[in-house]
């Protein structure tokens, strides 16, 4: 009988606690229809069919057959029969049955070795589908930021538009000049020039949603076409302990599981240093006639003992078991090199999402003092205490640091995003942040 491999799923916590209907809907599609994900599962199925089919080995093999022949004798088998004597028909209906007899656990390792292979395919999934949400997700969350840029942009666009506005009408009033008027309009194209490249990339990021969600970017982007806040990230993250990690992450599982594979496949080769032994059995019966075909005394059977196998040629055996030795090395060697990838991968994780806390958190400050700045310059402009230049400075410094602060933002997404993905599906604890995300509420 063969054991039921569960398929883990992604984490539904980390996309659900953030109150995001849409993100939720995004990612929901993409574990039903994203075709990576497919192509794993269906990996998975032909590896579990693959274990059952080998489980089977383990009983006898039964098969049926029968016969009808039309034969002629020659005369020297059948001397002195006439040519009608020799002619005749032959009815034959057999049902047989061989066992391996598994006395060296050729069978039973081979067994073993299959299922730990269909576990490492379920592991390959769950995987699959944690760097399938990891990558909706970040996706997701770069588009926002892409989203947010854009209306910072043309915030700024409509801001300096209006102070063109204003110049113009100085300079017709003999209080400007043609200097300052051409440079609020060189201040206003180098803001308009921003615009273009976000919404390509905006739209690229969409389409990229679309393919992961397994529909075509034409049937996603109007619904992704819209503006909303970035999500409210937690202060802290609790990793958990290191033993914890290794029975969370999905690639760690199938490194330790082909490894369990490999060392099974050593029994396998082992077991053709000793002979195999089957059992057979047969029992059927053999007429001349279809009448007489199931009557008494038409009866045959056979039963035998076979021995089989390659354990004469041993030179030949003991390389594969050496072969077999050599990959259960390799295995090892990929299982404590995919612990150690992990380790890295959560450090770094972890370090990045601090560092972008702590760059975002400065970035809110210089957005707040440079709004506050640009207003004040365009009040002391329009009292006649200070001059176009600096009223275009201090709204250069503004986009320039609004924009970071947008980019700052999706990078703390992504930075999460990415340890959500470290983690194999979050994390145990969550510590709310207490003001909010300050961009959001603004």
């Amino acid at each position: 009988m063969v054991s039921t491999v569960e398929v883990p799923e992604a984490d539904a916590q980390f996309w659900r606690d953030w109150g995001d209907p849409l993100l939720v809907s995004i990612v929901d599609a993409t574990l039903r229809a994203n075709h990576d994900i497919r192509i794993a599962l269906s990996r998975y199925e032909q590896s579990r069919a693959l274990t059952h089919q080998a489980g089977l080995d383990r009983y006898p093999t039964l098969d049926v057959s029968g016969d009808v022949s039309d034969r002629r004798v020659s005369a020297s088998q059948a001397f002195g029969l006439s040519r009608a004597h020799r002619d005749g028909e032959l009815h034959t209906a057999n049902l047989s049955v061989i066992w391996e007899l598994d006395f060296f656990g050729r069978v039973r390792r081979s067994v073993e070795s299959q299922r730990a292979d269909t576990e490492a395919h379920a592991a390959d999934l769950a995987g699959v589908q944690v760097a399938v949400v990891a990558e909706v997700t970040d996706a997701y969350f770069r588009l926002l930021g892409l989203q947010r840029r854009l209306q910072v942009a043309r915030d700024n666009e409509s801001n300096q538009a209006d102070t063109l506005r204003l110049i113009t009408a100085l300079f017709q009033e003999g209080r400007g000049t043609s200097f300052d008027t051409e440079r609020v309009r060189t201040q206003l194209a180098f803001t308009r020039s921003r615009i273009p490249p976000l919404e390509a990339e905006a739209a690229v990021t969409a389409n990229r949603i679309a393919v992961l969600t397994g529909r075509e970017p034409a049937a996603v982007v109007t619904m992704l076409d819209r503006s909303a806040a970035l999500p409210v990230y937690p202060a802290q993250i609790n990793a958990g302990v290191p033993s914890e990690l290794l029975r969370r992450r999905p690639d760690i599982a199938a490194a330790e599981r082909r490894l369990a594979a490999a060392t099974a496949r050593i029994g396998v080769a082992t077991a053709d240093l000793f002979p195999r032994f089957t059992l057979g059995g047969l029992v059927g019966t053999q007429a001349l006639g279809f009448n007489t075909l199931f009557q008494r005394d038409s009866e045959t059977r056979v039963v035998s003992l076979g021995v089989g196998g390659s354990f004469l040629d041993v030179g030949r055996v003991r390389s594969r078991i050496a072969a077999a030795n050599s990959a259960a090395a390799e295995s090892l060697a990929a299982y404590e090199q995919t612990v150690l990838i992990a380790m890295e991968e959560t450090e770094d994780a972890l370090v990045r999402l601090s560092h972008a806390q702590a760059e975002k958190a400065i970035l809110e400050q210089a957005a707040e003092a440079s709004r506050s700045a640009a207003l004040t310059a365009r009040q002391q402009f329009e009292g006649g205490m200070v001059g176009v230049l600096e009223v275009l400075d201090v709204e250069r410094s503004r986009l320039d640091v609004e924009n970071l602060l947008a980019q700052s933002a999706t990078q703390q997404a992504t930075a999460l995003v990415a340890v959500y993905k470290t983690l194999a599906g979050g994390w145990p604890q969550l510590i709310p942040e207490p003001q909010g995300d300050a961009m959001a509420q603004r």
